[in-house]
C-alpha cells in the first residue's frame, strides 16, 4: 500500500462481528439490511465480508469465533488505525486499559490487537502496513 492510500491515524478502518453462528448471522444481516456477502476462506470454514447492495463496497465482516477470533466478544468490534501498535499498547496499559489479545498479523495488511478501555468498552487497534 502506498503512502498516498495509507489510512489516517485515528480513523475507523473496519468493523467486524465475531460470533459462534456466523452463517446464521450473515443471513440475518443480509435479510434485514440487504448486504451481499463474499466468503473469505479460513481453511476449513469461511468468514464473510459484508458488501453494500448498491455500491458493492465492503463495509464489515461477520466472522466465526474460531482460530485467531476465538475468545473475542460477540459484539461489533471497530478497528481504529494507529501509527505504532506497540506504542499504543504501552499507552493503553499505562493509562489503565487492558490488552485482551496480543498483536497479530492480519494477512500481511498490518497488525492488530484487541484492547479494553477504562470503562470496559472493547475495540481493536490496527497498524496498517
Amino acid at each position: 500500500m502506498s503512502e498516498n492510500t495509507k489510512p489516517s491515524v485515528g480513523t475507523i478502518g473496519w468493523i467486524d462481528l465475531t460470533v459462534e453462528n456466523a452463517d446464521e448471522v450473515r443471513d440475518f444481516y443480509s435479510k434485514i439490511i440487504g448486504w451481499k456477502t463474499s466468503p473469505i476462506s479460513m481453511g476449513d470454514y469461511s468468514d464473510y465480508t459484508m458488501i453494500t447492495p448498491d455500491t458493492n463496497i465492503p463495509v464489515s465482516g461477520v466472522c466465526h469465533a474460531k482460530g485467531t477470533n476465538a475468545g473475542l466478544p460477540a459484539k461489533w468490534l471497530i478497528y481504529i488505525n494507529v501509527a505504532d501498535i506497540n506504542e499504543s499498547i504501552i499507552q493503553c496499559e499505562k493509562h489503565g486499559g487492558k490488552i485482551l489479545t496480543a498483536p497479530k498479523d492480519y494477512s500481511g495488511m498490518g497488525k492488530y490487537c484487541v484492547i479494553e478501555d477504562t470503562a470496559g468498552a472493547v475495540c481493536a487497534l490496527f497498524e496498517p502496513k
